[in-house]
Parts: C-alpha cells; sequence; structure tokens
C-alpha cells in the first residue's frame, strides 16, 4: 500500500506537471499575445466617440498617453489635499480623473506606490468622473472652467467652479470630507431670454479593461449599481462582448459606479431623486468604453430662473464600515445610499458571507491582529456546528469498533463482494449504524468553507494584514518548502513549467500534516482502493490549498486541529481505543505490539 501511495504521489505530480506544460502555459503565452496584440491596435486605431448626449465622449485620434503625461498635458487643475486622497479636478469639462488613495500601498512594502483609482482619459486605462447638465447636443464635456486663483480643496475648503456658455451661468461646488466622499453642487441660471430644457447627468468612466483584472468567476468587476432598491451588475467581459448586454432601469434614489476587486468610482444621486440609469459599454469590443451613469427626468428653465442640484461621488476602497456609514440617512450623518455596501459581491451565500464577514471584522477591529481573529470565527464555528458534527464523530467511532467484524466479513466473503455488501449493510442496521454519518462533519463545512473563502477575497480588510510570519492574509503563504523557507537564497516559484507548483509553503504543509493526522483517527474504507485514495488526498490538499489565500489556510488547519481534539474527545467517551503508534505505523508501536502478542502466545 505504501508503495501504490507512492506511486500515486509520482503520477499526480506528473498529471500536474503535464498540465501546466500542455494546458496553462499555451494559455498564457496566447493571453500575453492577445494583450500585445490588442494594445498596439488600440495605440494605432483612432478612439470610438460616439457623441453620446450624456456620456462623457473620448478624444477622437488621440494617441495614448501615460498618466505623467496626461497630467502635464492639462496644467488647468484644481489640486485636490486630504489625509486620505490626493489628486486633482481637470478645469477642462470639469471632470475628477486624477485621484490617488494614500493609505493604501501596491505591496505590503510601505514604499510601494500608493494606489491610484481615476486617470485622465487620455491614458489607456483612462478612469474617470463626470457631472453635468444635458441641454440638447451639448453637456460641457469639453468645456473650460475657472477656479480661485491658488484654491485647493480640502475638507475645510470646499471650492467652487463658474463657467458661462450660450447665454447660461454655471457654478459647480466641490466639497469633500475626510474619508472619500466628495458633494457636489451645481447651480445653474438661464440668462439668454429663452426658456432652456436641461438634465443633470453624472457618469463614471473605464476605457479598456483595466490592467490587474483577473476575469475571477466568484468576483464581480466592472459596472454595476443600485437602481431604486434593486442591485444591476455587468462584467467587463460581457459587455465587451456583447454591447447589447447593457441594462436600463430606472427609479428612484440608489447609485452607480464601476468596481474592481477592492476599489469603488460611484455617483450618487440624491436619496428621493427619480433616475434613468444605464451600465453600457459605448465602445467597440476591440476598444470599449464602460460607463456607468444616471440622468434626472428633463426640466424647463425659464429665463432668469436657477435651479441646484446637489449630488455625490465616492472614489476609495470598499470598505464595509465606510461604506455602510454612507447609507444612513442625511439626519442621521449618512447621505441615504440605499445598500451601498453592495459594491462588496457577498455573492448568492450572502446569508453566510455577511455574518462571517461582520464577526471577523469584529475580532479584527477589536483584537488588531485578524490572524487570532480567524482562529477566533473557527472557534466559534466549531462551537455552533458541536452537536451535529459530534453525530458524525460519534458514527465514526462506532464504525472503528466494528473495524473487527468488518475485517472477518471481508476475509469469509472475499471472493463474494455482493455478499459482501449485503452482510455489511446488515451488521450496519443491527448496530442502528449509518456509515455516511461520518461524512457530515466534513458536508457541514463545505459551505463555511465557501462563504469564509467568498469573505477573504473579496473583502478589503484582511488586504495586507500580517500574522506570524504571514505579511498579508489575503494572499498565498510567502514561504516555500522548495528553498527550506527561505533559507536558500532563490525563488523556487519562478521556474519555468514547474515554478508554480513549488509554491508549498509553511502554513500548507502544516495543514496536510492535521488533515493527514485525522485521516489516521478515522476507520479506513472497506475498499482497499478506497483506502488509498483516501490516505493520498492530504497531499493532494496540501497543492490544491498553496495557491489560497494564508488567511483560508490558517482557518483549514486550524478547523482540523479542533476536530481532532473533538473526534479524541468522541471515540475516548465511546470507549474506542485509540492505538495511535499503531494507525500512525511508527516503528516503536509495532515491536510493542509484536511484543504483546508474543506474551500472548
Amino acid at each position: 500500500m505504501d508503495r501504490n501511495v507512492i506511486l500515486a504521489i509520482v503520477l499526480s505530480m506528473g498529471v500536474f506537471l503535464a498540465w501546466d506544460y500542455f494546458i496553462l502555459s499555451p494559455q498564457r503565452d496566447a493571453q500575453r499575445e492577445m494583450q500585445a496584440e490588442q494594445a498596439a491596435q488600440q495605440a494605432s486605431e483612432e478612439t470610438a466617440d460616439p457623441g453620446s448626449e450624456i456620456g462623457g465622449g473620448l478624444i477622437g485620434g488621440q494617441s495614448e498617453l501615460t498618466v505623467d503625461e496626461a497630467l502635464a498635458n492639462s496644467p488647468a487643475r484644481l489640486p485636490i489635499k486630504t489625509d486620505t486622497l490626493d489628486g486633482s479636478i481637470n478645469l477642462k469639462g470639469g471632470r475628477l480623473d486624477d485621484l490617488r488613495l494614500l493609505q493604501y500601498h501596491q505591496t505590503v512594502d510601505d514604499t510601494s506606490p500608493v494606489i491610484r483609482l481615476l486617470s485622465p482619459e487620455e491614458t489607456e486605462h483612462g478612469h474617470f468622473v463626470q457631472q453635468g447638465w444635458a441641454m440638447g447636443g451639448d453637456n460641457g464635456a469639453r468645456a473650460l472652467w475657472s477656479a480661485p486663483e491658488g484654491a485647493v480643496l480640502t475638507p475645510s475648503t470646499p471650492v467652487t467652479l463658474t463657467r458661462e456658455a450660450e447665454g447660461m451661468t454655471f457654478e459647480k461646488t466641490y466639497s469633500v470630507d475626510d474619508q472619500y466622499m466628495f458633494t457636489v453642487t451645481q447651480k445653474v441660471t438661464n440668462t439668454n431670454g429663452e426658456p432652456v430644457s436641461l438634465r443633470a447627468f453624472a457618469t463614471v468612466t473605464q476605457r479598456n479593461i483595466p490592467e490587474e483584472y483577473r476575469n475571477f468567476m466568484i468576483l464581480h468587476e466592472g459596472p454595476l449599481g443600485v437602481i431604486g432598491t434593486k442591485l444591476f451588475e455587468r462584467k467587463y467581459n460581457k459587455l465587451k462582448k456583447n454591447k447589447n448586454a447593457k441594462i436600463e432601469e430606472s427609479g428612484v434614489g440608489g447609485w452607480v459606479g464601476i468596481t474592481n476587486k477592492n476599489w469603488l468610482a460611484a455617483v450618487v444621486p440624491p436619496a428621493e431623486q427619480e433616475i434613468n440609469a444605464l451600465l453600457t459599454n459605448r465602445g467597440t469590443s476591440e476598444q470599449p468604453i464602460f460607463e456607468a451613469f444616471y440622468v434626472t427626468p428633463a426640466m424647463t428653465l425659464a429665463p432668469g430662473e436657477s435651479h441646484a442640484f446637489q449630488s455625490y461621488v465616492f472614489g476609495g476602497p470598499k470598505d464595509v464600515d465606510i461604506l455602510q456609514s454612507y447609507e444612513a440617512q442625511p439626519e442621521d450623518g449618512g447621505l441615504g445610499a440605499y445598500d451601498f455596501d453592495k459594491a462588496v459581491d457577498w455573492g448568492h451565500l450572502f446569508f453566510l458571507t455577511r455574518p462571517i464577514f461582520y464577526t471577523l471584522n469584529f475580532f479584527g477591529d477589536t483584537i488588531g491582529n485578524f490572524g487570532v481573529a480567524i482562529l477566533l470565527l473557527t472557534l466559534i464555528i466549531k462551537l455552533i456546528l458541536f452537536p451535529l458534527a459530534n453525530k458524525g464523530y460519534e458514527s465514526m467511532s462506532k464504525m472503528k469498533k466494528l473495524q473487527p467484524e468488518i475485517k472477518k466479513l471481508q476475509e469469509r466473503y472475499a471472493d463474494d463482494k455482493m455478499k459482501l455488501q449485503q452482510e455489511m449493510m446488515a451488521l450496519y442496521k443491527k448496530e442502528s449504524l449509518n456509515p455516511l454519518a461520518g461524512c457530515l462533519p466534513i458536508l457541514l463545512q463545505m459551505p463555511i468553507f465557501y462563504a469564509l473563502y467568498k469573505t477573504l477575497f473579496v473583502t478589503i480588510e484582511l488586504r495586507h494584514q500580517p500574522f506570524l510570519y504571514i505579511n498579508d492574509l489575503s494572499a498565498p503563504d510567502p514561504t516555500t518548502i522548495f528553498n527550506l523557507f527561505g533559507l536558500l537564497p532563490f525563488d523556487p516559484t519562478l521556474l519555468p513549467i514547474v515554478g508554480g507548483l513549488l509554491g508549498i509553503g509553511f502554513l500548507p504543509l502544516l495543514m496536510g500534516v492535521a488533515m493527514w493526522f485525522q485521516t489516521k483517527l478515522n476507520p479506513p474504507p472497506a475498499d482497499p482502493v478506497q483506502a488509498q485514495i483516501f490516505a493520498l488526498m492530504p497531499f493532494v490538499f496540501v497543492f490544491i490549498f498553496a495557491p489560497f489565500a494564508a488567511g483560508l489556510v490558517l482557518y483549514w488547519f486550524w478547523n482540523t486541529t479542533l476536530g481532532i481534539l473533538q473526534q479524541w474527545y468522541i471515540m475516548k467517551k465511546n470507549g474506542v481505543k485509540v492505538e495511535l503508534g499503531q494507525r500512525l505505523k511508527l516503528p516503536w508501536a509495532k515491536k510493542d505490539a509484536a511484543a504483546g502478542d508474543a506474551n500472548a502466545k
């Protein structure tokens, strides 16, 4: 059996290597070639400009620039300075297209660049927000605004921009809080002597698919919004492949925006404002221009009449506490942004992901360490499932007590598999034992495991959170056994073909040992082939779990360890001898067993 297990491990490694070489490697090469072709095509072709009345309208025929080049080409800007934000408002169009998040870095190194959320439209991945008035074919997307000389937008110094066009006077007053929300008050006055029909609009635009986009199945990235009281989403790839997949909806209140894994840019109308919203790609499949925008119903402004419209822009991290603070009603210090925290993709198992997150976040904020929070969360889950898990472990204990009788049946009916199954079923019925009940602990863990995986993946709270030697619980274990956990001066994961299989860190190994230990407490399956498969599972799980977030592996290791303790207790309670040395096949245990047999003789 040991020889077969080793052979199975070798064959499994061979399958992994072959899969990486023949399947994954060509896919990676093809993806890189496709990205290079798209970049070349985008650099040579003119950018589509459908001239939408509401949308921003990209500059046709313009070459793509770097962010620094684009900022240098538009010196007319209003600086933004807060403790959390740094950037500027482009006075051409009065749009917010330069925003960096000062409290978030690209890596765990605090000297690494901070996260850039918004960038000018002239860049390859231009991402910006614009608000204004739509009047016939003019939306002011290219209009030049004036700002007071030397003005800087801070939480204590709002700034008013002004412009005049076609007998209309426009004012746009920006203010910003100490987090990530801008308040924009737009005032328009009709001075041209004729009634004017106009609508207020706001749009979030994203040129092309962001560089960091990975199209994860369990995560929504792209345009989304709560329109009225209902959530609507469209992934980047779906809108890129099919422009008819756009969403058009109307409702009262809500918000629309574009989200990536950890970040959100959104525009929020007043809570009681009726809006028509659209989530779309108004570019082409080769050069997509993703937009999420809303527009208010048309109104008529009489000569000499003025109208003001106050709305909001969010640009920041999808921190649940921050998002929920804006859901409160204005009288309670919020904005009335309905279900703003649905920018976080809680998934279909939200009834599990939300409680798991709230518990984890509470312990993390209270204790100050999310690794300890995961250990406490695991303990709580274990206590909740304790009665049900006990039934499964009791069933395993009874199965273990029956092993001598089952072994006799196997020897007696070695040549008659059908008769063996019948006799075993009769034995289970006689002992009132359900052999499948032992699977109960694992089955109970599956939805919780997935919900925790989802929670760790889609929430930003664990991003760059350390625990012991791990510097980021939301990333894989940074160590690997193949360089002796960092003692040897090379990174084996960078090797071609096999590198992806060599990131076996200390925590996944610890988890594998715990799983192997637990299998030794369980009664082996009657079928020798099944027994070999079960014996191999801990080794397979080490490779499966290695690329997962370290926080998830920590949960599974700690959960398995607690399960071992619980199972040991149940076995002792039911009078099952835990002959650990023999179960683990330790050399001294074999000697003790042989000596015992000799004494018996």
